[in-house]
């Protein structure tokens, strides 16, 4: 017999039989097997479960949200002019709209240099200080100077002039200013800019001066004559033989006498557009046209003539003057005009950029921040300022431009904000209040009611609309609030109309998706709970008290009705149980709904709470929000961190130069160096308004406060001053300290100024404590309103009325959905449950499987102990074999 196992080889096999023996005794593994497989499978159930009710409450989001039924849409019939948006506090309707301007930024030029990187002026430190305002009165253009003799002599020849690049049409004829302007706005369609004549005077000193005619009595000879016209109106006329101061002569005081009172002279001038001041005996006797026709003066003489203009008594020979004006030009844009042309000096032009701000005014606005920028040594270059501006980060934006002229390179700055109210004032100034150095003062200094470095070739201007006859302005071309609850994104100019109408298709999009999500879970767990009776086979949950359990929840919630208002149940909006216990959606009856009780609807599926208060709004729920009418009593309202003067401020307030603060604003526990900045006030004498808009955006301005996020607003309320914290509750709170030099804080605010900090509402909801934050309230925990979070944003402590909450379908199915897959929910109970049991089954497989490790160990050292004595009885048999053949051999 051949060795097949370990041992002395008996022949005994072994491993086939300890093979056999341990197959009999591992036969009850198959039934850990089955037991785990059993458990999988249900567990892989409730898996579906868990994904069909996940994909259920997903689909109970928009549902839940009170703002789906509030949804409206927004059509315009000319997308070119503008686009539209809306939310729910827009109203349906159609607005007709028309947009005549559109907002755009101010961008400001300087002169041309012709390097980049050539320190300009001393190289000193330098502070630039960036005001945000509006530019108001006045007008943007230039004043053109006075026509030449020649221009009123043979006019301007066609081709002389172009404005912002269109020709304007002249001639032989266009010889005064009045023509010239004419010519000019026959072409303002195209080229936006406007014309005036300037008023056309004649010399002030024609007849003297200082008092004293210098007009000579006039003596004729026999057969002569003399004679005075202004604008082709003879005002004297001498005849011949009569001497000075004779009857019938003309003198300083004759031709007043002439242009005294209402006789044929003054008719004719005032005729031909002509009027006069002073007198000719006084020599201050000037004659005028206010629309800038030429004004010629003529002395007419034939024969010997002595005296007239300007004459003693020496001899007249007769003389002939034409007094021209010259044009006043308006961008109606308020951007810089193009002046070009063959021969632009013709009509009293420079050709290039031209334009400036003319009897202007500025008044900064205090809601945008001021900024700073500091020039140091070494930063007085085109590169250098464009570095040092666009690093500040003030809401400028600074590059350069290159012309290609002799001297091509110019600074060019552009503010980040459209608007009329974003036009920019350029403070230079020197270190410690030292004045600045001229060359920068004249590159950069800008203020459009005085001196003006730098050229506008862009206006501040403001989006201009007409919303059904009502003008509309807008900061951006952004238009919110024109319509409530609208905004309107222009893009041209021109007209178009806006429709706003509800958006149902919103609410029957999510009713949708709600029923075939609920569908979809109930078809899963019929097909987990299935019993097939012919195969005799069920589904791996089929009499599970789980699925029993959820869906007897969700069919008693669903069939329960809910709120207090029209629509209360599913059944009122078209969704109703199928005999298979799904649900169907009638679509005529949800439109009939929405169509009558639409603003009902919201209640009916989403959480919403409703104050009888305008100014208290719901703002927020959690699960544990009881349904219920609940009154709100206030004992404090919330306040801001504020600092105001303790008497009404002066008509006027001077900030002295060098003048800075050490503000804290919303400061922390534990306090941030980061909420504490030193700011600069700009030198100079404000009125309440100024300087309360002044304050406000310098404060504003400061880089600490606005990486934080924090702003100050200001009031004034009977003349005196209220600087705050825009942040409300005990968050809130504003300090102001002097730093040595310039004004102090009580030179502004008075000797007291009264600093308070911010307090958070207070007050209860149902009769229980809640606890403020800032304007929120939210209900105390244990009551029945606890999670629910009102804001009261005006109004006095006291009884404020109630707020009332319901929860609807959509709300409470989610909240139920949570509940059963939470951390203590009942299908992870389930399935933790399940989980404990395939461990405990792994466990009792692994001592099992240990045990039976045991027994063949035991009964490979049996097998092997006999395997061993049989070896020993085979060699004593052939032992004993051998013995006895030897013995018979031998006998």
């Amino acid at each position: 017999m051949a060795i097949s196992s370990a041992g002395v080889g008996s022949g005994l096999n072994v491993d086939d039989l300890i093979s056999r023996l341990m197959a009999a005794e591992s036969a009850p593994l198959a039934k850990y097997d089955t037991r785990t497989a059993a458990f999988q499978s249900k567990l892989d159930a409730l898996s579906k479960l868990s994904s069909a009710v996940s994909s259920f409450q997903g689909s109970l989001s928009s549902l839940t949200s009170a703002a789906t039924f509030k949804a409206v849409s927004a059509s315009v019939s000319n997308p070119d002019i503008l686009k539209g948006s809306a939310t729910s506090e827009a109203a349906p309707g159609t607005y007709k709209i028309s947009v005549s301007q559109l907002a755009q930024s101010q961008t400001l030029n300087s002169a041309g240099h012709a390097s980049m990187t050539s320190s300009i002026g001393s190289g000193a430190k330098t502070t630039l200080t960036f005001q945000f305002g509006t530019t108001s009165g006045g007008r943007y253009g230039v004043d053109a100077s006075a026509l030449s003799a020649a221009v009123a002599s043979t006019g301007i020849a066609n081709g002389s002039l172009t404005i912002n690049g269109t020709a304007i049409t002249t001639s032989n004829t266009t010889r005064s200013a009045q023509a010239l302007a004419a010519a000019i706005n026959a072409e303002t369609e195209d080229t936006g800019v406007t014309a005036v004549a300037q008023q056309t005077a004649t010399s002030a000193t024609m007849f003297g001066g200082a008092g004293a005619a210098s007009f000579g009595a006039v003596t004729t000879a026999a057969g002569a004559s003399y004679s005075l016209s202004v604008g082709g109106v003879r005002i004297a006329a001498q005849e011949g033989g009569i001497a000075a101061g004779a009857a019938g002569s003309v003198s300083a005081a004759s031709i007043d006498d002439a242009l005294s009172g209402n006789n044929a002279t003054t008719q004719a001038l005032s005729a031909a557009g002509i009027t006069f001041t002073g007198s000719a005996a006084n020599g201050d006797l000037q004659f005028f046209s206010a629309e800038g026709a030429n004004i010629t003066v003529s002395e007419s003489v034939e024969g010997a003539v002595t005296g007239g203009l300007n004459n003693s008594g020496t001899a007249n020979n007769g003389m002939t003057t034409t007094v021209t004006a010259g044009v006043s030009l308006s961008s109606s844009s308020g951007n810089a005009i193009s002046v070009g042309g063959s021969k632009p000096a013709l009509a009293g032009l420079t050709a290039g950029s031209n334009g400036s701000y003319i009897g202007a005014g500025f008044a900064q606005d205090g809601d945008k921040a001021s900024g700073v920028v500091t020039l140091e040594a070494g930063d007085q270059s085109l590169q250098g300022i464009r570095d040092a501006i666009n690093k500040a980060n003030i809401g400028v934006q600074a590059s350069i431009v290159s012309d290609g002229s002799a001297e091509p390179y110019r600074l060019v700055l552009t503010s980040t904000k459209t608007g009329e109210k974003s036009s920019m004032k350029i403070s230079v100034s020197g270190e410690a209040g030292v004045d600045a150095d001229p060359a920068l003062q004249a590159l950069l200094g800008y203020d459009p009611a005085g001196a003006q470095g730098l050229k506008q070739t862009s206006a501040a201007q403001s989006a201009k609309l007409d919303v059904n006859g009502v003008a509309v302005t807008s900061d951006t071309n952004n238009v919110s609030g024109a319509i409530q609850g609208v905004t309107l994104d222009v893009s041209q100019t021109g007209k178009s109309n806006v429709t706003i109408a509800k958006d149902t298709n919103a609410v029957k999009n999510s009713v949708d998706a709600f029923v075939k999500a609920y569908n979809t879970l109930n078809s899963t767990m019929k097909s987990l709970t299935a019993y097939d009776a012919t195969t005799k086979k069920g589904g791996p949950l089929v009499g599970d008290s789980t699925v029993r359990s959820v869906q007897t929840q969700l069919r008693g919630l669903l069939g329960t009705a809910v709120g207090d208002g029209k629509l209360t149940t599913l059944s009122q909006v078209g969704i109703t149980f199928q005999k298979d216990g799904s649900l169907a959606v009638d679509s005529s009856k949800l439109n009939k709904a929405m169509t009558e009780n639409f603003s009902e609807i919201s209640g009916l599926f989403a959480a919403v709470g409703k104050a009888s208060d305008a100014n208290i709004k719901f703002n927020n729920s959690t699960a544990k929000t009881q349904p219920g009418s609940y009154a709100v009593n206030i004992t404090e309202m919330a306040s801001k961190g504020n600092v105001t003067s303790k008497d009404a401020l002066a008509a006027t307030t001077t900030i002295a130069p060098n003048t800075s603060w050490l503000v804290t604003l919303n400061q922390t526990d534990p306090e941030s160096a980061k909420r504490t900045a030193t700011v600069k006030l700009n030198a100079g004498t404000y009125t309440p308004d100024q300087l309360a808009s002044m304050i406000r955006a310098a404060i504003n301005g400061t880089s600490n406060f606005m990486e934080n996020g924090d702003t100050v607003e200001t009031k004034l309320e009977d003349g005196k001053l209220s600087l705050s914290s825009t942040k409300w509750g005990s968050a809130s709170n504003l300090t102001i300290e002097n730093i040595a030099g310039g004004s102090t804080v009580e030179e502004v605010f008075g000797a007291e100024p009264k600093f308070n900090k911010g307090k958070d509402v207070a007050g209860t909801i149902g009769g229980a404590p809640a606890t403020g934050n800032g304007q929120t309230l939210t209900a105390a925990a244990g009551s029945k309103a606890e999670g629910l979070k009102i804001d009261v944003t005006d109004g006095a402590a006291g009884e404020r009325g109630t707020i009332s909450f319901t929860q609807g379908y959509a709300y409470q199915l989610n909240n139920l959905a949570t509940s059963f897959m939470g951390k203590e929910g009942l299908i992870t109970n389930k399935a933790d449950g399940l989980n404990v049991s395939i461990k405990a089954v792994d466990k009792e497989r692994v001592r099992f499987t240990e045990r039976l490790e045991q027994t063949e160990k035991r009964y490979r050292a049996q097998f092997t102990a006999l395997d061993s004595m049989l070896a020993s009885m085979q060699r004593t048999q052939s032992y004993l074999t051998q013995q006895l053949a030897a013995i018979a051999a031998n006998s």
